[in-house]
């Protein structure tokens, strides 16, 4: 049996050899030099004054101290009680940094005369802790502010230190054009009367990957950085974030999640698949790497209750690893409650080539299929779908199959049989894919039809992906496409159906709402994803010209009058490379992240730690309401659920939904299924029947939803399925621990061609 324990395996101690961990784009004073991995760091567009500064002013007792590890070599302390350090600013935020240990007692901190909070300095650490953020606060209205610290003392010990203090502040011209646009946001809010928008919380870690793992909770998932989050002296670049009270928890993550993929399995297990290398003991921002992240399997297991101490990243590549580096690539869970793991690059660069193409897919739990034993299989159609084949959008079919679609093309991929079924090519020469980045959704699966799958594509860029990166501009246009089509022979045969998004988007998100509906957010008008390789960078961002206002797609209403934006609040915050989008248990939509950049910044189109919630109308109706049902819903089954429903409510429907793994656009296994009932509803008891196998909604974590005269209940998780793990093949398992290595390829990236212009 495929236990918990045999996902885990044994924690077996192991020692890397430290190799470059980055071919690409470095930030200028990068170090190459090993130095401490510390919160420290001065983004770009941000300022640092060291504790000599002339704007720092002392009062009581400070003796300066001299260190190597310290910011230009020195900091003040202070043991005196009721000494004091002051430092005035303009800006928006402010980060004081200093040491911590088991000698330093607490500090109490003021900003502009106001009490903010206590800060425990002491820490019960082995030895001191350098270049620690002790404070900060990023919310300040522009202007001139006063930080004042006064150290408090404390029981355990009594020094307060001064390293130095950074300043940040949104003073770009970029961002005071947004900020000029979000003037009018409050009247806007008060005319949109049917959706509304608030900004509210701090991802704390740049939100690159996301995924609701309870009800309370969702999980954040970032590339190595220098995030103001911390956890064991280090930046994390994890997070759980709490959905009721904002609250942020770092996570202890070991490698390199940079462009990761990820789904839920059988079990309600996450994995978390692929990566870049990465180092927490070095301060260059393209060189971090204790543990090499392209061939590693993350396991995060189910973590349900509100208090969420005890949930962590689980790793240990001895044990637990792909067979092949995977960099960029999809994972989906199929019909078995497996993952398929799709595609990716071989290491870090940009466009993809044929040189560090990763045409393969691989499982976890690995699989002897097709004689591979567990190892890689090439797919012909990763091969055809060069360049621009990264992060390619997939879903498992109501027949088991999947469907693929990359670049300018889409195909259904039997993975028991190994054969394509090449699709009609995406229409008007658009690519839907990295860089070239649409977004993609399966439209609702329902029994009317006998489950026929449709899918729909939207934006994207028709941009050549055999262009160099000097000869492509952030100034030419997204793709506006919407392209739609059934997957059925007759469906096929009709081939790809166009509509026009009210706007031209890349890098949009498709989110799949409980009525059925479509939301699309984020992205940019014009250019591609990515940063640091096309003329005319904003920042570093290769796209420009942020789309600020959602659109709904009806896919129900007649062609031509499925999209509307009517009644939708515009935001001032960009949302572009790296953001994310998903619908929450509650209803209402998160909206984070966005970080085209290599390291955090402070420029134009910076790095993006604030929070949104896009609360659709019916989130302020009476709504049916959930009252009991079963943790499992077995295929093929019957179960009672007891509801609250509005009164003289006929119009009733009942679906699960998968809200799935986002990052870069693609939803994985995002999944709606209506599922049928009967019953009394006037008595609140309905008798609902579960979907009928795996291949109709792959077993595993579910969210249940009434839906009551178009309104939705809030979201409760079950299990579809057994809720056992997926199967295992203990000699393909064996098979790939011993045709591979641990961190094999990390002599293979120092001083080798990354295939082009080197990016995220």
């Amino acid at each position: 049996m495929f236990s918990r324990y045999s996902l885990l395996y044994i924690c077996i101690p192991f020692a890397l050899a430290r190799e470059s961990a980055w071919n690409g784009l470095v930030l200028p004073g990068s170090q190459k030099t090993n130095a401490l991995f510390t919160p420290y760091y001065v983004p770009p567009g941000a300022k640092s004054y060291d504790s000599s500064s002339p704007f720092v002013l002392y009062s009581g007792e400070w003796t300066q101290r001299f260190s190597s590890n310290s910011v230009r070599r020195s900091f003040r302390s202070s043991s005196q009680a009721n000494a004091s350090v002051s430092f005035s600013f303009t800006g928006t935020g402010i980060e004081w940094f200093g040491n911590r240990d088991d000698r330093h007692g607490t500090a109490e901190v003021y900003i502009d005369g106001k009490y903010m909070k206590n800060v425990e300095v002491w820490k019960d650490a082995k030895k001191t802790l350098r270049q620690q953020r002790l404070y900060s606060k990023y919310d300040l209205p522009f202007g001139s502010h006063t930080l004042k610290i006064v150290n408090a003392g404390g029981a355990r010990g009594h020094l307060v230190d001064v390293d130095a203090f950074v300043v940040t502040h949104s003073g770009n011209a970029r961002v005071h054009t947004a900020v000029r646009v979000g003037q009018h946001l409050e009247k806007r809010l008060v005319e949109a009367t049917q959706w509304t928008l608030r900004q509210e919380g701090s991802s704390g870690v740049g939100a690159m990957q996301l995924a609701i793992i309870s009800p309370s909770h969702a999980l954040l998932v970032d590339k190595v950085e220098h995030n103001p989050l911390d956890i064991n002296g280090h930046p994390a670049w994890g997070a759980l974030y709490n959905l009721n009270t904002h609250a942020v928890k770092p996570l202890d993550m070991q490698s390199n999640s940079f462009c990761a993929g990820g789904a839920f399995l059988r079990n309600g297990t996450l994995i978390n698949v692929g990566g870049n290398p990465v180092v927490e003991d070095r301060t260059s921002s393209a060189d971090f790497g204790d543990l090499d992240g392209l061939q590693a399997i993350r396991i995060f297991n189910p973590c349900n209750t509100p208090n969420v101490d005890g949930c962590d990243m689980y790793e240990n590549h001895d044990r637990i690893r792909t067979a092949s580096p995977r960099w960029y690539d999809t994972v989906i869970r199929i019909n078995d409650g497996s993952a398929m793991v799709i595609g990716g690059s071989k290491k870090g660069g940009w466009m993809n080539n044929a040189t560090v193409n990763n045409p393969t897919i691989e499982y976890y739990p690995p699989k002897d299929i097709h004689g591979s034993n567990g190892l890689p299989i090439q797919l012909p159609f990763l091969i055809d779908t060069l360049n621009a084949n990264l992060f390619p959008i997939a879903f498992s079919l109501p027949s088991g199959a999947v469907f693929i679609a990359a670049n300018q093309d889409a195909m259904i991929y039997d993975w028991e049989t190994d054969t394509e079924q090449r699709l009609p090519k995406i229409p008007n020469g658009v690519r839907i894919s990295y860089p070239m980045t649409g977004t993609g959704v399966l439209l609702p699966l329902t029994p009317d039809n006998d489950y026929t799958p449709e899918v729909l594509i939207c934006g994207g860029s028709a941009i050549d992906d055999t262009r160099a990166g000097y000869d492509i501009s952030s100034q030419e246009p997204a793709s506006s496409q919407c392209s739609r089509m059934v997957l059925s022979d007759e469906g096929i045969q009709s081939g790809w159906q166009v509509e026009n998004m009210p706007q031209p988007r890349i890098m949009a998100d498709a989110v799949l709402l409980p009525t059925g509906d479509v939301l699309i957010v984020n992205g940019a008008e014009s250019g591609i994803a990515g940063y640091g390789n096309v003329r005319g960078q904003v920042g570093a961002s290769n796209a420009d010209h942020p789309v600020l206002t959602p659109v709904l797609y009806s896919p129900l209403k007649p062609s031509g009058s499925r999209f509307s934006s009517d009644g939708m609040p515009t935001s001032d915050i960009p949302r572009l490379y790296h953001s994310v989008a998903s619908l929450t248990p509650r209803g209402d939509i998160m909206i984070a992240g966005s970080n085209p950049n290599l390291d955090r910044s402070e420029e134009a189109y910076g790095t993006e730690y604030r929070v949104e919630w896009l609360s659709p109308p019916w989130l302020q109706a009476a709504r049916p309401e959930i009252v009991k049902t079963p943790l499992h819903l077995r295929f093929g089954s019957t179960a009672t659920i007891q509801t609250k429903l509005p009164a003289d409510v006929t119009d009733i429907k009942v679906a699960i939904m998968d809200f799935g793994f986002v990052t870069h656009s693609v939803h994985a296994s995002s999944r709606m299924v209506y599922l049928r009932w009967s019953g009394d509803g006037s008595s609140g008891n309905l008798r609902i029947e579960a979907p009928p196998d795996g291949n109709i909604y792959p077993p595993g974590p579910g969210w249940l939803h009434i839906i009551a005269a178009g309104v939705p209940s809030k979201g409760v998780k079950v299990m579809v399925g057994d809720g056992d793990s997926p199967p295992v093949d203990q000699g393909a398992l064996q098979s790939v621990l011993e045709s591979s290595a641990v961190d094999q390829y990390e002599l293979s990236r120092d001083g080798a061609d990354g295939g082009g212009d080197d990016e995220s």
